[in-house]
């Protein structure tokens, strides 16, 4: 057992190591802390009434000042207290679908790369079908029917950007069991869960991991474009808040704050998970590494 930790231990220094050789990527991963801790902290510092319309002490569309930071939206709320706790649904929600993709994702690809049969081909023909619908559209029809909520909205996005985490892991599955201890192992008795769970997962994982980054961003995207569009989970998020400086003609008021504030939010948290996906792909990537 001490050996194994001390290998492992190993691994996550060199992995380390080669991160930090990465700048772009530290500086994202460091983003990435701040903006996670913040939403963690958040209800420590504030409460959820901030979003109530009726506690909104301050002028309408005020612009920065001592009192609001941030300036303040069309009830009067703070604009830096709004984008805070807004911090804490976004991020859960780009978290939450991101995850349920990946493993939607990394079961169907796994599945259609391991069994070549019938079941590989009718998990490609799913998976295309997928590919060619435009997932957005897709979201916005399930996350309407399923109704507004932060539930309905993870499974929206979730279920429908796996496809291309699909693809990706097929294509590394059909890899990983064209090696030679694949077929030894089989040759031993190795069954189907004993080579994807023992095999093929831990050799896919890196990759997985590099994946999920981007998928994050691209969730958190998802969610706020659904927001603007009218299909929120009913709390306060970036992309409410974009919705609201939009309805309320915060761009012809002359309300820059309530448009730049939030959408700066979802562009440096976008950017972050972007940078830390590029890093890790380079690092975990073997060929990228030895080119770099």
């Amino acid at each position: 057992m001490s050996v194994t930790w001390t290998r492992r231990k190993r691994s996550l220094q060199r992995f380390w190591a080669d991160y930090r050789g990465h700048k772009a990527g530290v500086v994202g991963l460091a983003v990435l802390l701040v903006a996670v801790l913040l939403a963690l902290i958040a209800p420590l510092f504030i409460d959820a009434g901030v979003t109530n319309v009726v506690r909104g002490t301050g002028e309408k569309l005020a612009p920065p000042s001592w009192d609001a930071p941030l300036g303040t939206d069309e009830s009067g709320r703070s604009v830096l207290l709004m984008v805070w706790w807004g911090s804490r649904t976004s991020l859960l929600i780009g978290f939450l679908a991101a995850l349920l993709s990946m493993v939607i994702g990394t079961v169907l690809g796994i599945v259609a790369g391991h069994f070549r049969g019938w079941i590989g081909a009718v998990v490609l023909r799913v998976t295309d079908w997928f590919l060619v619908l435009p997932s957005l559209v897709t979201a916005l029809v399930l996350a309407a029917i399923l109704g507004g909520s932060t539930t309905t909205i993870i499974v929206a996005i979730g279920v429908t950007s796996w496809p291309s985490t699909a693809r990706l892991i097929r294509a590394q599955t059909l890899a990983v069991e064209a090696r030679p201890y694949i077929e030894r192992s089989t040759a031993l008795g190795g069954g189907h869960w004993h080579i994807t769970t023992r095999h093929v997962l831990p050799n896919v994982a890196p990759l997985l991991l590099a994946s999920t980054t981007l998928e994050v961003a691209s969730a958190i995207v998802t969610e706020s474009t659904l927001a603007f569009l009218g299909i929120s989970a009913n709390k306060t998020s970036w992309g409410t808040m974009l919705r609201g400086s939009y309805d309320w003609g915060a761009a012809t008021s002359g309300a820059w704050w309530y448009i730049l504030v939030p959408g700066l939010c979802i562009v440096t948290v976008v950017m972050a998970f972007t940078l830390c996906g590029r890093a890790l792909e380079t690092v975990l990537n073997p060929r990228l590494r030895s080119a770099r």
